[in-house]
C-alpha cells in the first residue's frame, strides 16, 4: 500500500485524488461550493414574538422584579393598590421595550444602546455613555441583582431577625464571583 492510497479518517477530505472504484472523491475544502461567491455566512437577524418576550421576561424577571415587592406592598398599604402599581410598572417596561425594539428594527448596528446614541447624538456622547455603563451602571446592577439573591437566599435560615450583614455580603460576592 502506498502512501497515496492510505486515506486515513484525518486525509480523508484533505487531498484531493481522482476517484478509484468505490472510493468516494475526495475534494480540497477550498473546492467546497456550497455558497456561491461573494455571499457570506452570517447569523439571521431576526427576533421573533416569542423569542422578544422571552428576552424581557427574563430581564424583568432576572433583575427588578425580586427587589422591590416588599417596599411597594408595604407603603402602598393594601393589596388592590401594590398590584395596580405593578400593572402600571408592566405597562411602563412594556412600552419601553417596544420603544428598544423599534430602535432595533430601525437601526442595524450591533451594539445596542451604544449604536442608538452614536446614531442620535454622535460619537462623544455615545463614548460617554458606553464608559458609564461600563464602569457605573452594569456594576452596581449586577451588584442589586448579587445582594437581592443572597437575601432571599440567607433569610429562611433567620425567619425571625434580619439577617447578619456578613453572611449576605458573603454570598453576594460569591454569587458576583461566578
Amino acid at each position: 500500500m502506498t502512501l497515496q492510497e492510505d486515506v486515513g479518517p484525518c486525509n480523508e477530505f484533505c487531498s484531493k485524488q481522482p476517484e478509484r472504484g468505490n472510493h468516494i472523491q475526495k475534494t480540497d475544502a477550498r473546492d467546497n461550493k456550497a455558497f456561491p461567491e461573494g455571499d457570506k455566512m452570517q447569523m439571521k437577524q431576526e427576533i421573533t414574538l416569542f423569542t422578544g418576550i422571552t428576552l424581557i421576561v427574563g430581564n424583568m424577571i432576572g433583575s427588578g422584579i425580586f427587589v422591590s415587592p416588599k417596599g411597594v406592598l408595604m407603603y402602598s398599604g393594601s393589596y388592590g393598590l401594590s398590584l395596580l402599581i405593578w400593572a402600571l410598572g408592566g405597562i411602563f417596561s412594556m412600552f419601553g421595550a417596544l420603544c428598544y425594539a423599534e430602535l432595533g428594527t430601525s437601526i442595524f448596528k450591533s451594539g445596542a444602546s451604544y449604536a442608538y446614541i452614536l446614531e442620535a447624538f454622535g460619537g462623544f456622547i455615545a463614548f460617554i455613555r458606553l464608559w458609564s455603563s461600563l464602569l457605573i451602571i452594569e456594576p452596581t446592577t449586577q451588584a442589586v441583582i448579587a445582594i437581592t439573591f443572597a437575601n432571599y437566599i440567607v433569610q429562611p435560615i433567620f425567619p425571625s431577625c434580619e439577617p447578619p450583614y456578613e453572611a449576605v455580603r458573603l454570598i453576594a460576592a460569591d454569587r458576583k464571583s461566578t
